[in-house]
Formats: structure tokens, sequence, C-alpha cells
């Protein structure tokens, strides 16, 4: 077996384990993601969506998050969307874990309110296959799926993409899904976070297993793809997993943190945008 096929399969081990339920469900998640979902990481996606997808006249979104774990991303930025006025025709979330898959469909029926509902849908789909595999479980061509898409978001999730060497794969696919002018927005864990650094550099895993891109590394893809990065740097103070207090803690240091050791924060954020006349 080729040395992706095992990381795939430990991969595979480690995210249909009822301790990956556990982690990526609102119930058993953590404060800190939560909190996250509707500041940090709502900002930056209403940041987007008011400058760069506005359409005259006015017309509905179509969202996809790529490896949406147990579906909290998607189903709080469905909901953000509601509350801001802003339309959605229809949302996907797909990931390689047909466990996290269910889980996704059951966080999103007792989160959203039923007009909400009807128009998420969940699917398995590896990231580095991800227009042949949405393509099959929907039915369709994957032609028939090419510029479908106005938002694309990735969170906690590309950096896997790096580790299986199939980073271009997948922001080639976004590439494709998305319509010129749409937006893709990747969240993942910054590898110069000093308790990122320290607690993988201990680890007595394989180091490709647990490798986490640089900034640069997770934007360089998209360039290559085509994409124009808009853009790309370094926030959150919180972490997922924090509990009300500590998260209280940390967004009140995240000012004076983000003043000296902005680079350092916990997260990479990149922003990339089709161009308008691909």
């Amino acid at each position: 077996m080729e040395k992706t096929d095992q990381m795939y399969e430990k991969f595979v081990e480690e995210y249909t384990s009822d301790d990956a339920v556990r982690k990526y469900t609102t119930g058993t998640a953590g404060y800190g993601i939560t909190y996250l979902l509707r500041n940090d990481y709502a900002r930056e996606y209403l940041n987007v969506v008011r400058s760069h997808l506005r359409t005259s006249p006015p017309r509905a979104l179509r969202l996809l998050e790529f490896g949406c774990g147990g579906g909290m991303n998607i189903t709080r930025l469905v909901s953000l969307l509601d509350e801001e006025k802003i339309r959605v025709e229809c949302a996907y979330g797909t990931d390689f874990s047909p466990r996290l898959v269910q889980a996704a469909m059951q966080e999103a029926k007792a989160f959203l309110p039923g007009r909400l509902l009807e128009k998420v849908s969940f699917c398995v789909a590896r990231n580095e296959q991800l227009a042949n595999d949405l393509a099959a479980n929907l039915g369709k061509r994957q032609e028939d799926l090419a510029g479908s898409f106005d938002l694309i978001v990735g969170v906690n999730t590309f950096r896997y993409c790096h580790r299986l060497g199939k980073q271009l794969d997948c922001a080639q696919d976004v590439y494709r899904l998305l319509r010129p002018g749409g937006v893709c927005i990747v969240i993942d864990m910054n590898d110069r976070f000093p308790a990122f650094r320290s607690r993988l550099s201990g680890s007595d895993k394989d180091p490709v297993e647990c490798y986490l891109p640089s900034l640069q590394e997770y934007s360089s893809p998209f360039e290559v793809a085509g994409f124009e990065v808009i853009k790309k740097g370094n926030f959150c103070w919180i972490p997922h997993s924090a509990g009300q207090a500590l998260t209280v803690c940390c967004r009140l240091l995240a000012p004076f943190l983000n003043v000296f050791f902005g680079s350092r924060a916990m997260r990479s954020l990149v922003v990339a945008r089709k161009p308008l006349a691909a």
C-alpha cells in the first residue's frame, strides 16, 4: 500500500470514531467554536459576501463547504446569512467520512428551521477529488456542476490535502466549481502558533501525517490554479475547544496579541477569487 493510501486509511479511522463526532458537533465541540462561528469567522464570511458577491439585481447564493465535518460551520453560515437578509438558494456540505456526514445531517435538523433545512444537503466526497465525488453523489456530470457555486468554504481541512500531496487537485476543483467572480475562503491551523509547533514537534507520529503548511503554502495552490488571492493572513486567538471562561480571556487579550504577535495567531486565512473573465 502506498504512503498516501496508508495516510488516508488513518484519516478514515480517526474521523469515523465516536471522538470525532463529539469533537465536531454542537453538544460536545466546545464553547470556543460556537463563539468563532458567530464572531471571528462570521466577520470574514460577511465581509466576502458584502464586498465581493453582491449582484445587481440581488440573487440567492449557492454555497459549498468541503471537509464540513459535523456540519456546524455550514449550518451556522446559512443561519447567519438568513439573519442578515442575504438569500441562500442552496448549501452543500461534503466530507470524506460517512460517519461525519451522517452527524452533519443530524446537526442541520437540530439547528435549522424547516425553511432553511430544505436548502441544505450533505454527501460523502474527498477534498482531493471534490468535483468528481460531488457530481457522482448528485447524479450529474462534472461539466454540469462547473460554475455552480458563489462561495466555497473549507475550515480546518485543507491541511490534509497538503499531507496527501493533493492540495493543487483540491484548489483546481474548487476553481472549476465556482462561478466567475466566486470566492473561496480557507481557514486552517497556523504553523507559527507556538502551541501547535510544540505539540507537533514532540509527536512520535510521522512528520508528514501531522504537517502544518505555512500561510504561503495554504495560498500557493490557489494562485497556481488561477485564483486571485484577495486576502491572506493570520487571525483568531480562541481554541475551538475552549470553554466560556477561556474564550472570554482570549477575546480580551486578542487586540494586544494582534498588535505584537499577529503572525503567530491560531488560524491562517486565505480568501481567493476566481477572475470574472474566467
